[in-house]
């Protein structure tokens, strides 16, 4: 039986394992990351990692699972809380669960979630099989979760205005996790990415109006829809 301290050890080069390939990964991309490097820079030996990981493939969805339940995990605590209460949340309080969690990952100091950040986006947008995978695995899940809470708080809005307000809003998400100082850049210094609570209030205030507007007109769409169906001649 393992004493604590040899328990406590294996932990630490495991996470040490999962740091370094967290960052090989997000600099090279899997095909090109080596067992050899990661082990390099968790400074482990090349056998810690078969050991722990077994394969290159089963460490890099190690890698991204751990990021992935830590931010769904906070996502879902956050939403429960704004349905526990005696009114129902408002639409921006939905989205501001939906997006904190995302962004301040990719923006933790130690720097682990940026590297986070660039393994997601090249995930969610790769169409290879691991790709589509691990994007369904770990967060279909809490997009449909995401998405009837849109409904509710939306009431009319179809399944598919909710789902394609879902996909915007983590598309306009996605590049917020990482702090590139280019709004700066092009603002000559008045955006500032470095105020997270502006980057959030900001994504925020944009993604809500964009959502209302494609339920109003989804909604006149379909009025229209039937507005003609029901003037037409029967033949």
């Amino acid at each position: 039986m393992l004493q604590p301290a040899a328990n406590a050890e294996r932990r630490d080069a495991a996470d040490a394992i999962l740091d370094a390939a967290e960052a090989v990964f997000a600099d090279h991309g899997f095909a090109a990351a080596t067992t050899r490097a990661i082990a390099d820079l968790a400074k482990v030996n090349l056998a810690l990692i078969h050991y722990y990981f077994r394969t290159k493939e089963q460490l890099f969805e190690a890698v991204f699972v751990r990021r992935s339940d830590e931010i769904n995990d906070r996502r879902r605590r956050i939403l429960a809380e704004l349905f526990s209460g005696d009114s129902e949340p408002a639409l921006e309080q939905i989205l501001v669960a939906l997006l904190r969690p995302t962004i301040e990952v990719g923006r933790m100091s130690n720097g682990g979630g940026f590297h986070y950040a660039r393994m997601v986006v090249n995930v969610a947008s790769g169409h290879d099989e691991r790709s589509t995978r691990l994007t369904g695995m770990q967060y279909n899940g809490i997009a449909r979760e995401f998405i009837d809470a849109i409904q509710k708080v939306m009431p009319g809005i179809s399944r598919e205005m909710a789902v394609w307000s879902y996909m915007h809003a983590i598309n306009i998400a996605m590049p917020l996790m990482a702090r590139n100082h280019r709004a700066a850049v092009l603002s000559d210094g008045l955006c500032r990415d470095d105020d997270l609570d502006a980057v959030i209030d900001n994504a925020v205030t944009f993604i809500a109006a964009g959502i209302r507007a494609l339920a109003i007109s989804h909604a006149v769409d379909e009025a229209g829809r039937l507005r003609s169906g029901n003037n037409s001649t029967p033949a």
